[in-house]
């Protein structure tokens, strides 16, 4: 009997950048076999642990650029340096894993997508939950009809902590839940408002409320805040038929066969105890970076490719200009409303 073909090695990645999210990325390529190198400006980050040997590490992002074997670099590095660390990895050909946001404007973001499409390298942007087992079911409940037509999405992500100087919370929190979102909704807004306060450092917020109009009036709210008593992660989605909530800190998620219906007196809320929907324990950020080496064997788009980094940092820059406005909406421009 004919033996069968052995599977083709994992690419080699190469990890730029090993601290707070960094390393866990270094953890995840590790076991998947992927790593072959490791890049950080700190030098005392740079130790593996004993036997893996086979992961060399270095200072310069430019040895990384001009390694041979390299097939694709993951870049965990601050947010304002993301479209530079890119666009060099993408001049260089390698495939790229870039955590979010793309980068700080629409125009550098768009200047990404052009150049990985043009040079056929594979452009990923890490909005980790989107690869969360819990949000994968949830899409599943949404497109088999269960919560009915949707009218409202609301998202907290709160806690004490980790606070940023070198980015808002809006930038530094807002990115995941944008994501989901606009996965759930499949458009963009027709407009954006967000208000909110810098209370420990100037010109930096520590708390954000987003407000996003949708077609058909359908409407999310995101609140973020690293200035708050208690950690909170959760998505409600509200239907015409159901309801559902996911928990991230409690691990749960909820399916309520809950609703308000109208009948001769006004409307009636109908109420019922929630079902416990079951979804896998798989880590998001593993589950995120075995997405990418598949991007890269199969050189098909992955779900969060450049294109979806692009939307959510069409949304996040015009939160931003309400923000500095005081809350006064930002209409996107139409063809940023319609999703390829």
């Amino acid at each position: 009997m004919p033996s069968r073909d052995p599977s083709p090695p994992p690419p080699r990645v190469a990890v730029l950048g090993c601290g707070y999210w960094g390393k866990n990325l270094v953890r995840n390529f590790r076991a998947l076999g992927a790593l072959y190198q490791v890049c950080d400006i700190d030098s005392s980050r740079l130790a593996g642990p004993p036997g893996q040997s086979e992961v060399s590490f270095t200072n310069s992002y430019q040895e990384i650029l001009e390694e041979q074997a390299v097939e694709a670099v993951v870049i965990a590095t601050p947010a304002a340096d993301h479209y530079r660390h890119t666009r060099a990895a993408l001049l260089a050909n390698k495939d790229v894993f870039v955590e979010k946001p793309l980068a700080l404007t629409c125009e550098e973001g768009g200047e990404l997508v052009e150049m990985a499409s043009d040079r056929g390298c594979i452009l990923m942007v890490g909005h980790v939950l989107e690869y969360h087992p819990a949000v994968t079911r949830l899409l599943q409940l949404l497109e088999d009809g269960a919560l009915g037509i949707l009218r409202y999405i609301y998202s907290h992500r709160l806690s004490l902590g980790k606070i940023r100087s070198e980015e808002n919370i809006l930038w530094s929190f807002a990115p995941h839940d944008i994501a989901v979102i606009l996965r759930m909704i499949g458009k963009l807004p027709l407009e954006v408002s967000a208000f909110g306060g810098s209370y420990l450092q100037p010109n930096i917020a520590d708390v954000t409320v987003t407000h996003l109009l949708f077609d058909k009036g359908v409407r999310a709210h995101i609140h973020v805040s690293w200035l708050h008593p208690f950690k909170e992660q959760r998505l409600v989605m509200i239907g015409s038929r159901k309801m559902a909530s996911f928990d991230d800190v409690g691990k749960r998620l909820i399916l309520y066969d809950q609703r308000v219906e109208i009948g001769a007196g006004g409307p009636v809320p109908i109420k019922s105890d929630g079902e416990e929907v079951h979804f896998s324990e798989d880590e998001p950020l593993r589950l995120e970076c075995e997405a990418f080496l598949e991007a890269v064997q199969s050189r098909r788009p992955p779900r969060t490719d450049g294109a979806s980094g692009q939307r959510v940092l069409n949304v996040l820059q015009a939160a931003q200009q309400s923000l500095i406005m005081n809350g006064q909406p930002v209409v996107l421009p139409f063809e940023k409303q319609v999703v390829a």
